[in-house]
């Protein structure tokens, strides 16, 4: 009989359940001195872990990034919260992973796709990690999270998945007012500003120059023209047509690439946006991949979107082998885009009415000195000459 009263609770208890009896077994361990308790309780844990196996998987998270510091957490520091923050959290809260690994994510193989920066959004964002599989595992994980914040997707995975170094590609898009390409002589920067398609063209002209492999040692900080990580290969990048929405006109870049740097997808805009403005001409775009030093403008973040990422090698391989899925998220598109309505774009655009980020930044265009390494290259050369 006893031993038909343990199985009923092991059935009915939950890993939750299971790490707050460890605490309570850590606080009376006065009163196990002979440790048959604690033998007891490891059993029953080990059980558990059977009926709940640890698998690695990835999750799909959509998330606003406004105020948060990013992704990536920075433990040992309560002092800006990043997503990953609240993830974290919301796995040993539901019970998905023992709370003693919160702080070592590496234990539960714990992998993102991308550390998108300060106050960007994720519409597609995918983490890969060891979790029990415990029932209604995405309900019980976004009952713990904000609701700015979702997990849309779960997936099984190969053992040896790492979402980062797996992943093939990433697409990012930057909404943006359309004023931002409004010439400076003929400057308009409120909601009555239109987009011609003659402008539009002009900015795809120069997004495409962007396509391919180049030094984008200038777009980032910390790396030197010498530097083989700063070389980064752009598949794909262009300004779709515009659309209204919250009393604006916006206009939504998109750009597929390898990989990115910090930074990197915010100065390529800044830099199209100065030229298409008139502040800088379009050589400048060919002469930043060159070595010397180039002053670009980092356009705002708050418009910046980490859509979706890429796993077509991690498909074609495993997508049909009958054991794994493929990991398009076909059937997660609607729930995406909802949460892009009611969470992301809401927020880029009551933000930039509210704070007027993008305003602000476009006043700070003329004290960039775009032609000053040009100039200063080419008396540099002169001088040379005249020495030889």
């Amino acid at each position: 009989m006893a031993d038909l009263e343990k199985e009923t609770l092991l059935e009915t208890v939950t890993p939750g359940e299971v790490r707050k009896a460890s605490v309570l077994q850590e606080e009376s361990g006065a009163q196990e001195e002979n440790g048959h308790q604690a033998k007891k309780f490891k059993g029953d844990q080990e059980e558990l872990c059977k009926k709940h196996p640890k698998r690695k998987v990835v999750l799909l998270m959509a998330y606003s990034g406004k105020g948060y510091h990013g992704m990536q957490r920075n433990v040992g520091s309560s002092q800006f919260k990043t997503i990953e923050d609240e993830l974290v959290q919301a796995l040993v809260s539901s019970g998905c992973i023992p709370d003693n690994h919160a702080d070592e994510m590496k234990k539960m193989s714990f992998q993102r796709c991308a550390r998108t920066d300060k106050g960007v959004s994720a519409a597609g964002q995918v983490v890969s990690l060891k979790i029990w599989l415990i029932d209604n595992v995405v309900e019980k994980i976004n009952e713990n999270l904000p609701s700015n914040i979702r997990i849309l997707g779960l997936k099984r995975v190969t053992g040896k998945f790492n979402s980062k170094n797996t992943c093939d590609a990433r697409t990012y898009s930057y909404t943006l007012p359309t004023f931002a390409f409004s010439h400076k002589d003929k400057e308009t920067q409120d909601e009555n500003f239109r987009l011609s398609q003659e402008t539009l063209n002009r900015v795809n002209e120069l997004l495409a120059l962007y396509k391919g492999t180049h030094n984008f040692h200038n777009f980032t900080s910390q790396k030197g023209p010498k530097d083989p990580s700063a070389k980064r290969y752009i598949m794909e990048m262009l300004c779709e047509p515009p659309f209204q929405q919250g009393g604006l006109e916006l206009a939504v870049i998109k750009v597929k690439g390898q990989s990115f740097m910090m930074h990197q997808i915010r100065k390529m805009i800044g830099l199209v946006i100065a030229v298409v403005k008139g502040f800088a001409p379009k050589s400048i775009i060919e002469r930043s991949w060159g070595e010397e030093k180039v002053d670009i403008p980092k356009a705002p973040g708050l418009g910046l979107v980490l859509e979706r990422v890429h796993f077509e090698k991690y498909n074609k391989r495993f997508g049909n082998d009958g054991l794994h899925d493929s990991l398009n998220w076909v059937e997660e598109e609607e729930k995406i885009e909802a949460f892009k309505k009611e969470h992301i774009y809401p927020t880029i655009i009551q933000t930039e009415i509210e704070e007027k980020s993008m305003i602000t930044w476009l006043a700070t265009l003329p004290i960039h000195d775009y032609d000053a390494t040009s100039l200063q290259q080419n008396q540099a050369e002169e001088e040379e000459e005249e020495s030889d």
